[in-house]
């Protein structure tokens, strides 16, 4: 027997972008709930957890749920460059807490949350739309009508694939990741290593939690290199190349694993009573494989958009353009010059990497943070090239030229 529920909104993933989609639109007092395949919110960590402060104050998540970072290290084979800021700017999430916060905050102003709760086909009305969901839970059937779905369902876009609208992403990052002890570490620097003895194509990371607790992993990128990630961080923690031969012993606790787009922004991200957003609309930035403020930011402003088209009667594609408008024009162009960026870094080799890293080291703290957030436009890179007038500059410069121009498009 199948059970059926009525709601004005169904949100299908429940990470930061599902959940923060189900508070804005809860506030709006719609109907909402959210659909999570997992036992329960955070319970499968797919990301190192790294942000930004300010976007975390300004999301509400308190300040004892991360450690804040001010020292940013930067190794390359033969080559070593340190960044440090007066105050704490970037921070290292504990993931699982943050989530469930998230799902607290949309449950406070009246989401449900089905947990154990996998979607496995669309429903579609008279006009051949989407009009709910299907789904299973505990060997049961259920059936979920709702006026609109936010597909928020990470990496693998579920409900995009199954409308036949997105296809699956041929440029993505895996990384594996521990979760682990470690007798010394500086929690206020953060270390990222590139170069063939860390990975082939991609990066390595040691982000601290706090006192001997740390993030290790490894990115590998798609379909640059065949490596496995996992396999390279199993290397990693045997040969402990710098800077991991200063951690002294170091115990595995948890395992991560996840894959982020590295493609920029689905081509379209709404449809006739369908909104995408986090990894599902590939609003994820390249250059440290971190998504979690684009999908809080613009699950909220999805859940704010479609409660609006909802309440005003009409969910089709041209009633929630101003969804995509507007998220399109805080992201689309930086978030397509860093996977220019990204695209070139994958290719370096360890001579051009220690050549790479003297560049790095002309750029002041502000402009490396801001480089690596992805948080630049033509301006900020025309007075880079200006200051720093290296070829690297100028052809980073002239990628952003161009992204700027294949966005206008």
């Amino acid at each position: 027997m199948t059970k059926n529920y009525d709601y004005d909104i169904i949100i299908v993933g429940g990470g930061p972008a599902g959940l923060s989609a189900a508070w804005s639109a809860s506030q709006k007092g719609l109907h909402v709930a959210v659909l999570e395949k997992d036992e329960a919110i955070g319970q499968n960590i797919r990301t190192s957890g790294v942000t930004w402060i300010k976007e975390a104050r300004s999301f509400g998540i308190p300040n004892d749920y991360y450690n804040e970072i001010s020292n940013y290290a930067f190794y390359s084979p033969s080559n070593f460059v340190l960044k440090k800021t007066k105050e704490a700017q970037a921070a290292v999430l504990d993931v699982r807490r943050t989530y469930q916060f998230l799902a607290y905050q949309a449950a406070s102003k009246g989401a449900d949350i089905f947990l154990r709760t996998n979607v496995t086909d669309v429903i579609k009305n008279e006009k051949n739309t989407i009009s709910g969901v299907k789904a299973t839970s505990l060997k049961e059937d259920l059936t979920f009508n709702a006026k609109l779905v936010i597909d928020a369902s990470g990496f693998y876009s579920v409900i995009g694939k199954l409308l036949g609208l997105v296809s699956s992403w041929k440029r993505f990052g895996a990384g594996a990741e521990y979760e682990a002890y470690v007798d010394k570490i500086d929690s206020d620097t953060w270390y990222l290593m590139v170069g063939s003895q860390y990975s082939p194509a991609g990066y390595a990371w040691i982000f601290p939690l706090g006192k001997n607790k740390v993030r290790i992993g490894v990115g590998v990128g798609k379909p640059e290199s065949p490596a496995d990630a996992s396999k390279l961080l199993i290397e990693l923690l045997e040969k402990k190349p710098k800077p991991l031969d200063g951690l002294g012993k170091i115990v595995p606790i948890e395992f991560h694993y996840g894959l982020i787009p590295n493609e920029g922004l689905r081509q379209s991200t709404i449809d006739d009573g369908l909104i995408l957003v986090g990894d599902s609309a590939g609003q994820a930035n390249p250059l440290v494989l971190e998504g979690i403020r684009y999908a809080i930011e613009f699950g909220r402003l999805a859940g704010k958009k479609g409660a609006e088209a909802v309440i005003g009667g009409d969910t089709s594609k041209p009633s929630l353009k101003s969804y995509e408008d507007s998220m399109r024009k805080a992201i689309g162009s930086k978030i397509a010059a860093a996977v220019k960026v990204q695209h070139r870094w994958l290719n370096l080799s360890d001579q051009e990497w220690d050549k790479e890293i003297e560049i790095i080291d002309e750029l002041s703290a502000e402009e490396f943070l801001d480089f690596i957030k992805a948080d630049f436009g033509v301006f900020d890179m025309l007075q880079l090239a200006t200051k720093h007038p290296k070829l690297a500059m100028r052809q980073l410069f002239q990628m952003m030229k161009n992204s700027r121009k294949d966005e206008a498009k």
